[in-house]
């Protein structure tokens, strides 16, 4: 019976353990692309190769001496972690660089692992703190709360529940929490896990018997972490597993915090009674970081790096990447990478040069653009959006204008109401404000915002 149930999990999950070098690097490098950005996968991940394997190491080829120093500062904790779920044990990395001769062309700071906080099993990496995540208006709800849930674990807000796209701080928060709330209490049980992570953990407990070890392991954390619930999807007997250790939990006063890429009522094939209990405390949604969050996102990355990054070029890349934190992270990797390797100041025209096939095919979005899409989907002119109209529709079509032109184009409330007559800052921001109030408890209505956020044409 278990070996049948092995097989059913095993399927679920539609993989393998990989045995070969380049199979199990390739199998990592899977991982690791929904992971991290689509531009720094391409930049530093795309160009690799597993050359040795050997019990305990994996020896990677990369294309010269700065690509391994940079991987190893930036990307270590993500391949060690892909690593783990491909091969089910911990497995070190260490790069080899084609081009030994490219070792003097850049000299940067000695690698050194990122120190994590020691616990039982996955740990928790000390870099992701409240003290450096950057707080926007975006976020600012979903900070508070995480905040409070590391302060009194299991006294408010239980369970919290975090849901965003890929890329807005989610695991940071998540981790943030764990380690903070280490630092007030330390004797908490703290455990922070991945839902796929949490997967292998139960095939490998019912193919070694060892399924009661398994539950007890869970059911004795005084705060469980569990990120990407979504990958729950399909998985029927991980649902059950995991609705019995959150009623555990719950019920011993025990915290849990989740997240996920969506609310859980969306979450395709969650059963009810799960979604019902992950939604039964907070639910709170992280939004893509506007115009002066992300500039102070970039700032505090390139300080990371003992980098100055001049405003005009943080403001550039900003404006041109709206979309997740991860996407400036490639960015700023990328300028930072043309500058070192060609000993030029960091200024907007290298920025240029080293986004140019990232923003350079696509027109920006312009104000107009973005209202006429407001006034065509409540059928009403330009003109009259524009206007001093008061009827209901006119109305409604004005304020999802404002929402479009601060979410769509990260303009600051002063630049929205010139658009509007020179509308005051606080009627804008009142506009805003009810949208967003609309879309969380209008899912047809937010819906259809969606549609028009994506709809807008260019240029």
């Amino acid at each position: 019976m278990a070996a049948a149930e092995v097989e059913n999990l095993k399927v679920e999950n539609s993989g393998r353990v990989a045995s070969e070098p380049v199979d199990v690097w390739t199998g990592a490098l899977e991982h690791l692309r929904v992971r991290v950005s689509q531009e720094a996968f391409d930049t530093w991940l795309a160009p690799t190769r597993g050359l040795e394997l050997t019990k305990n190491q994996i020896r990677v080829e990369v294309p010269n001496a700065f690509f391994a120093d940079w991987v190893g500062q930036h990307y270590a904790a993500e391949i060690n972690q892909a690593l783990r779920t491909v091969t089910g044990r911990e497995i070190s990395v260490c790069f080899h660089a084609r081009d030994i001769a490219d070792a003097a062309v850049l000299q940067r700071r000695s690698w050194q692992p990122r120190t994590a906080v020691k616990q039982e099993g996955y740990r928790l990496q000390a870099r992701h703190t409240f003290t450096n995540f950057i707080v926007g208006d975006s976020a600012r709800l979903a900070y508070a709360a995480a905040r409070n849930v590391a302060e009194r674990p299991g006294q408010t807000y239980n369970p919290l529940f975090l849901y965003g796209g890929a890329g807005l701080g989610k695991t940071h928060l998540l981790q943030a929490i764990g380690n903070h709330a280490l630092k007030l209490h330390q004797n908490l049980k703290v455990y922070y896990v991945a839902a796929e992570t949490l997967f292998l953990e139960l095939i490998h407990a019912i193919e070694k018997g060892t399924r009661l070890d398994f539950k007890g392991k869970y059911r004795s954390l005084d705060l469980l972490l569990l990120d990407d619930v979504h990958y729950l999807v399909g998985k029927e007997r991980l649902q059950e597993e995991i609705f019995h250790i959150f009623n555990h939990l719950h019920d011993s006063g025990s915290q849990v915090v989740f997240t996920s890429d969506q609310p859980p009522k969306d979450i395709p094939t969650l059963e009810e009674r799960l979604a019902s209990r992950l939604g039964s405390g907070l639910v709170v949604d992280i939004q893509p970081p506007d115009l002066e969050t992300r500039i102070a996102i970039l700032k505090q990355k390139a300080a990371l790096e003992e980098q100055e990054l001049p405003h005009e070029v943080a403001h550039y890349v900003a404006a041109k990447v709206r979309s997740n934190v991860r996407e400036l992270e490639g960015c700023l990797i990328r300028i930072l990478a043309m500058a070192s390797l060609s000993s030029r100041p960091v200024s907007v025209k290298l920025a240029e040069e080293a986004l140019k096939d990232i923003v350079g095919a696509e027109r920006p979005v312009t104000r107009n653009a973005v209202i006429a899409a407001a006034a065509s989907a409540f059928e009403v002119s330009v003109a009259d959006v524009k206007g001093a109209g008061r009827t209901k529709q006119l109305v409604l079509a004005r304020q999802v204008a404002m929402y479009l032109l601060r979410k769509k184009m990260s303009l600051s409330l002063k630049e929205i109401g010139t658009c509007f007559g020179n509308r005051d800052h606080t009627t804008v921001m009142h506009a805003i404000e009810k949208i967003d109030r609309l879309r969380i408890n209008d899912t047809t209505f937010a819906g259809q915002l969606e549609k028009l956020f994506s709809g807008i044409n260019r240029g």
